[in-house]
């Protein structure tokens, strides 16, 4: 197995499991089930048990193993600088040895099964990547400065629509010159690497990547932080040559452009960081300037918040195999409580996958009344004069 070379270096202190100030846990997978299995270094020190034969590969392991929800906090955290990087590779290798043997949870084998078939996690076909665009002025891709790439949730999930709309509306109105990526695409295969199938994630990079040549794209806009790390942190590795940013980043210089309703009352935001822009990218400001531009709102911080923010565990693939499920304490619903005690009345994302895991939690918290979550776009686009 790749890496395993550090597997015996992990001496379980903890840290991984935890945020910055060591009071809350951070982990998402422990968080939610509390056994020392499912943190970090327990996958370690099980990782190393299976390879010297002392333990065997079973379902309960791979439920165990694939539950990562690849947020980074081991990363940002370990002890250890000399291994700390290839914290996630290591559980990445783990992941791929065990489905060379043929050993993975059911969901997990069915997401990369829809993969392998139909190219996204939801099985559609291809042609109604661009149906969130149809019936709109939104423009297609020709010659303009930036392509706009829909991720499987935004172009499939009708919630992830109505976040792409509202994404490309508000780039329209801002003077972003862009144009929505039509064509044979595929999921940007950030989920499948993450669980481990490398040879399927080539395959989808490439077609893309092939693709994106063939229309002459320069310049990429994402709408989801976990396409943004697959094609700026993987897809140059497969011979992507595109320059990649996150829609954030490219509105929050446009926002001077925008002009805002007056006499808006104040309202109290506080911004959930996702995992793949913040953590993974190192961009914590870009959803932040634009909160600050908006008039009448006043920007509150959860306690944990940028690199020690609190993932909504919809990272690794769990978005979709739900193997984070049940309980008081999944990541979601524990995030959400967080945001309703900082006395806001909207928690602001900047992910579909977040959007949709932390408006499903707030149901389940009985928050509704207390506590909205909104697309940064759609907080921006309900101020603004359109």
């Amino acid at each position: 197995m790749e890496h395993e070379e550090i597997l015996h270096r992990c001496f379980r202190c903890g840290y991984c499991k935890l945020p910055g100030n060591y009071v809350d846990v951070n982990c998402p997978s422990y968080l939610a089930f509390r056994f020392e299995t499912y943190a970090p270094g327990g996958r370690m020190w099980l990782l190393r048990a299976w390879l010297d034969g002392k333990v065997s590969a079973s379902a309960r392991f791979a439920d165990i193993l694939f539950s990562c929800a690849t947020c980074g906090n081991c990363v940002a955290h370990c002890a250890f600088p000399e291994f700390k990087d290839r914290l996630l590779l290591v559980f990445t290798a783990g992941k791929e040895a065990f489905l060379d043997e043929g050993i993975a949870p059911p969901p997990v084998r069915d997401l990369l099964t829809k993969n392998q078939i139909h190219g996204n996690a939801y099985g559609k076909p291809a042609r109604q990547r661009t149906s969130w665009s149809e019936g709109t002025d939104i423009p297609l891709f020709s010659d303009q400065e930036y392509a706009l790439f829909a991720d499987d949730v935004t172009a499939y999930d009708p919630r992830g629509q109505e976040i792409a709309r509202s994404v490309a509306r508000l780039l329209q109105q801002a003077g972003v010159d862009f144009g929505v990526l039509a064509g044979d695409f595929r999921s940007d295969g950030n989920d499948v690497r993450a669980l481990g199938e490398t040879a399927l994630f080539e395959d989808l990079a490439a077609h893309n990547i092939k693709e994106m040549n063939r229309l002459g794209v320069q310049k990429i806009l994402t709408l989801s932080p976990h396409s943004l790390n697959a094609m700026k942190n993987d897809y140059p590795g497969q011979g992507g040559k595109q320059q990649v940013f996150h829609y954030t980043q490219a509105l929050a210089f446009a926002m001077k452009n925008l002009k805002f309703k007056t006499g808006l009352p104040e309202i109290r935001v506080t911004f959930h960081d996702p995992c793949y822009l913040g953590r993974h990218n190192a961009d914590y400001e870009s959803g932040r300037m634009i909160l600050r531009a908006v008039p009448g709102v006043k920007l509150v911080e959860m306690d944990r918040n940028r690199k020690n923010a609190l993932c909504c565990g919809g990272g690794g693939g769990n978005f979709f195999t739900d193997l984070l499920s049940g309980g008081d304490d999944t990541p979601a619903r524990v995030r959400v409580r967080e945001a309703a005690a900082t006395g806001a009345s909207l928690l602001a994302v900047a992910c579909p996958m977040c959007a949709v895991m932390l408006e499903d939690a707030v149901k389940t918290e009985n928050l509704e009344n207390l506590l909205a979550v909104r697309e940064v776009s759609e907080l921006v686009m309900d101020a603004s004069c359109l």
